[in-house]
C-alpha cells in the first residue's frame, strides 16, 4: 500500500503537461488515431498471439471495473448486458468510430449524476447518523452486484456509511462530515463532466492496455511529461508536494531546497485557492479543481513566476499571496542515501562485544536517462559504496523495501557492483530465446558482508537485484516472505508528437539460476512479520498477470577470490535463529503482529465499530510514539519514522542480522 508520501509525490508529478492549453494543442489525440495504438500493442507485447482471442471480453471488463470500481452503480443485468457493449465498442474504436464511445460517457455521467442525488438527500435528511451496526465486505471484487434497485440502494447506503465513519474516525464533527460527503460526490460529477473527447479516448487505450497485463499502459501526451520526470527525478516547478482534499489543493509538504523553500512563506497544510501567471497576471480560482489541472498551471519552465493566493488556517484564519520564481527541484528524497549506525556483535564468549560500523544504503528507485541533467542511481550507489569502504564499513544493508523498479540497466549495474563481471539477468521477449544481460566490470565496489531488505513492495529493477544476489548467495535477503513478483520487461514507443507513448511488456526477465520471478517474486532468507503479508498483495493477485516461467541456469559471474565467501545454508539458519528470538521479543514488531491480524479481519466483512475502534487504538499508538495524529495525514506508521530520519523496525532488525553476519563466530571466529 502506498503511504501519503509516496502518493502525494505522484500526484505531484502525474499532471505534468505543457502551459498551452489543449484546445491550442496541435494533432490532439483523436478516434483516427486509435487503430494505430492497436497496432503498436500487437506488433510489440511478448503474449500478444496468446492474448488476442480472448481481448476483447477482457477489455469489457477492465473497462466494466473502471466504470464502476465500486459495484454500487449498475445492477447485475445491466452489468452483463454492458459488457458485450463494451468489446462492441473496442472493434469500433479500432475502426476509429468513437461515437459509442462519447454515448457511453454520457450514460455514466447520468448514473452519476443519480448517484450523488442518492448520497445528498440521504445525509441531508436530519435522521442521518453513524450506524455502527453497518457491515461491508470491503473487497469490491467479492461483494455480488446488487440484483435489485433495492439492493443498490442499500450497497449504495452502506458505502456512504463507511465513508462518513471516516471522516467521524479523523476527528471531523457530524455535520462537516456530512457536508464534505456531499461535496465529495458533487466533485466526482462534475470532474468527470469535464472530460473531453481525447480524455475519453485516452482512459479508453489504457483499458485496453491493462487487458493484456497489469503494466501495459497507454500515456496520453501528458502523462508521458510525467513518465520522463518521474525517471529523471527532477522537474521545474515550485518545490511543493500537494494533495487533494474535498476540493482544495493542500500543501502536503514543502520540498527543502526547492523554490518554495527559498521563498520561505509557503507552508506545509496551506490550501491553494488561486493561480495567476507572473506578478500581474490574472488569478484563477482553482478551488474544487482536479488536482492535475492544478497542478499543470502551477508548473512551469525555470525562471517564470507563479503568484499563489493561498488559505491559511492556525491561530487565525488569513490570506496570502505568494510569488515564487519557479526554479528546477531536486527531488532527493527519492534518490540513495547513505546512513552509519553502530551495533554491537555477538562477541566472544565472556568478552564485551565490540561496536561493528554499519552502513545502511536506502535505494528507493532505480532512475537515471540519457539526458545530460538527468541524476543517476549508479553514480549515487557507487559513491556510497565507496565511502562505506573508505570508512572501512564492517557491513553494508541494501534497502530495497520501497522500491518499486526503474531502470534495468541500472539493475545490472548495480548488482555488478557486488560481483565480479558475469551475467545478472536474463531477458526473453517473443521468440523465447533468453538474452542474457551481464556486467562486464570486474571490479567490486563492495565486497564486504551484505544483506538486503526487502517487501512485497520490492518490485521489477529491485528482483534482479535481489535475484541475483540470492542466486550468487553472495547476500542474506531479509523482510517480507517474497517481493511483489513483477517479471516482465516494459518498453515505451513514443507515437506521433502530441499522440504520447505506449508502455508496452515485451519480454520476461530471469533470474541467473533459471526461475523468473514473475508471480513468484524473491524469497528471503529471514522472514519478519510484516502488515503486507496479511494483505492480497502482489502481481499474482493482478488481473491479468502473466503466467511464470522457467530457463536453464545461466550463472557465470565468479563469487571466489573477491574478498569474501559466498553465504552458506549454516549462516542464514544461525543468524535467522537469533533474530527470531530477538523480534519475539520486541514491542515494535508485537505492534506489527497487531495490526496485520487487524488486516487479516478485515479481509472479509467489517463492522463500522471495527473501523472506529482501530482508529482510536491507531490515535493512541501515534500519540504514544511520537507519530503525526493530524486527521488530515494519512500516511503510514513507516513513512512518518522515515521523515523523522529514524529506521523501520524492519531496517533496525537488517542491521541486527548484518551484525550478527559480519560479527565473530559466523563468517569468522571469535578471539
Amino acid at each position: 500500500m502506498l503511504s501519503l508520501t509516496a502518493l502525494a509525490i505522484s500526484l505531484f508529478l502525474a499532471p505534468t503537461a505543457s502551459a498551452e492549453p489543449k484546445a491550442l494543442r496541435q494533432d490532439p489525440l483523436d478516434c483516427a488515431y486509435a487503430p494505430r495504438v492497436f497496432s503498436q500493442f500487437a506488433e510489440n507485447h511478448l503474449e500478444w498471439d496468446a492474448i488476442q482471442k480472448d481481448l476483447e471480453q477482457r477489455v469489457g471488463k477492465v473497462y466494466l471495473d473502471r466504470l464502476d470500481p465500486s459495484r454500487s452503480m449498475f445492477l447485475e443485468a445491466e452489468a452483463q448486458a454492458l459488457e458485450p457493449r463494451i468489446t462492441r465498442l473496442y472493434r469500433e474504436i479500432a475502426a476509429s468510430r468513437c461515437d459509442d464511445l462519447d454515448a457511453l460517457h454520457q450514460e455514466i455521467l447520468a448514473r452519476h449524476r443519480e448517484t450523488e442525488a442518492f448520497v445528498k438527500a440521504l445525509v441531508g435528511d436530519p435522521k442521518f447518523a453513524l450506524d455502527r451496526t453497518v457491515s461491508l465486505e470491503v473487497d469490491p471484487d467479492k461483494r455480488p452486484r446488487p440484483r435489485t434497485p433495492a439492493e443498490r440502494d442499500e450497497l449504495r447506503r452502506k458505502l456512504v456509511q463507511f465513508q462518513f465513519a471516516n471522516y467521524i474516525a479523523a476527528g471531523t464533527s457530524p455535520e462537516e462530515a456530512r457536508k464534505k460527503l456531499a461535496h465529495r460526490y458533487e466533485l466526482t460529477t462534475k470532474r468527470l463532466a469535464k472530460l473531453d473527447a481525447e480524455d475519453r479516448l485516452s482512459g479508453f487505450l489504457d483499458a485496453v492496455a491493462n487487458a493484456l497485463d497489469p503494466h501495459s499502459s497507454y500515456f496520453s501526451a501528458e502523462a508521458l511529461d510525467d513518465f520522463t520526470i518521474g525517471m529523471r527525478l527532477s522537474l521545474e516547478g515550485i518545490g511543493a508536494v500537494l494533495r487533494n482534499q474535498d476540493g482544495y489543493t493542500i500543501v502536503s509538504e514543502v520540498v527543502p531546497g526547492g523554490a518554495a523553500d527559498r521563498q520561505g512563506t509557503l507552508r506545509a497544510k496551506d490550501k491553494i485557492i488561486a493561480v495567476a501567471q507572473g506578478e500581474r497576471g490574472e488569478a484563477v480560482n482553482v478551488v474544487d479543481e482536479d488536482l492535475r489541472d492544478v497542478v499543470r498551471i502551477i508548473r512551469g519552465p525555470k525562471g517564470s513566476k507563479v503568484r499563489l493566493t493561498v488559505l491559511r488556517q492556525g491561530e487565525k484564519t488569513e490570506t496570502l499571496s505568494i510569488t515564487i520564481t519557479r526554479d528546477k527541484v531536486d527531488l532527493s528524497e527519492q534518490a540513495v542515501k547513505l546512513t552509519w549506525h553502530e551495533v554491537d556483535e555477538l562477541g566472544a564468549p565472556g568478552k564485551p562485544p565490540r561496536k561493528l560500523k554499519l552502513a545502511y544504503i536506502d535505494l528507493p528507485s532505480f532512475y537515471g536517462g540519457n539526458a545530460a541533467e538527468a541524476r543517476q542511481c549508479t553514480d549515487d550507489m557507487r559513491a556510497a559504496l565507496r565511502e562505506a569502504k573508505a570508512k572501512q564499513a564492517d557491513g553494508v544493508v541494501l534497502d530495497l523495501s520501497r522500491n518499486g523498479g526503474g531502470l534495468l540497466n541500472a539493475a545490472v549495474e548495480i548488482a555488478g557492483m557486488f560481483l565480479s563481471a558475469g551475467e545478472m539477468v536474463g531477458v526473453a521477449g517473443k521468440n523465447g530465446r533468453l538474452q542474457p544481460l551481464e556486467d562486464r566490470d570486474a571490479d567490486v565496489e563492495w565486497s564486504g558482508p551484505l544483506v538486503v531488505l526487502i517487501s512485497r513492495a520490492s518490485a521489477s529493477a529491485s528482483e534482479i537485484v535481489s535475484g541475483a544476489l540470492k542466486d550468487y548467495r553472495r547476500a542474506i535477503i531479509i523482510g517480507d516472505d517474497h517481493t511483489y513478483g513483477k517479471g516482465t520487461v516494459q518498453n515505451v514507443e513514443d507515437l506521433a508528437e502530441g499522440y504520447g507513448a505506449v508502455k508496452v511488456t515485451t519480454a520476461m526477465f530471469f533470474r541467473p539460476g533459471g526461475e523468473s520471478t514473475q508471480n513468484l517474486g524473491v524469497d528471503a532468507d529471514i522472514v519478519l512479520p510484516s502488515v503486507s503479508q496479511a494483505q492480497d498483495w502482489g502481481e499474482k493477485t493482478m488481473p491479468f498477470a502473466l503466467p511464470p516461467a522457467r530457463k536453464p541456469a545461466f550463472m557465470t559471474a565468479s563469487v571466489i577470490g573477491q574478498g569474501f565467501e559466498p553465504v552458506t545454508a549454516e549462516a542464514v539458519t544461525r543468524v535467522a535463529r537469533q533474530s527470531a528470538e530477538r523480534v519475539q521479543k520486541s514491542e515494535e514488531f508485537d505492534r506489527i503482529r497487531g495490526r496485520m491480524d487487524r488486516q487479516r479481519r478485515n479481509k472479509g466483512m467489517v463492522t463500522i465499530a471495527d473501523l472506529l475502534s482501530d482508529a482510536e487504538e491507531d490515535r493512541k499508538r501515534k500519540g504514544a510514539t511520537g507519530a503525526p495524529a493530524d486527521p488530515d495525514v494519512d500516511e503510514d506508521e513507516d513513512e512518518a519514522r522515515r521523515k523523522r530520519g529514524e529506521l523501520t523496525p524492519h531496517g533496525k532488525e537488517a542491521l541486527n542480522v548484518l551484525a550478527a553476519f559480519a560479527g565473530c563466530g559466523v563468517v569468522r571466529p571469535c578471539k
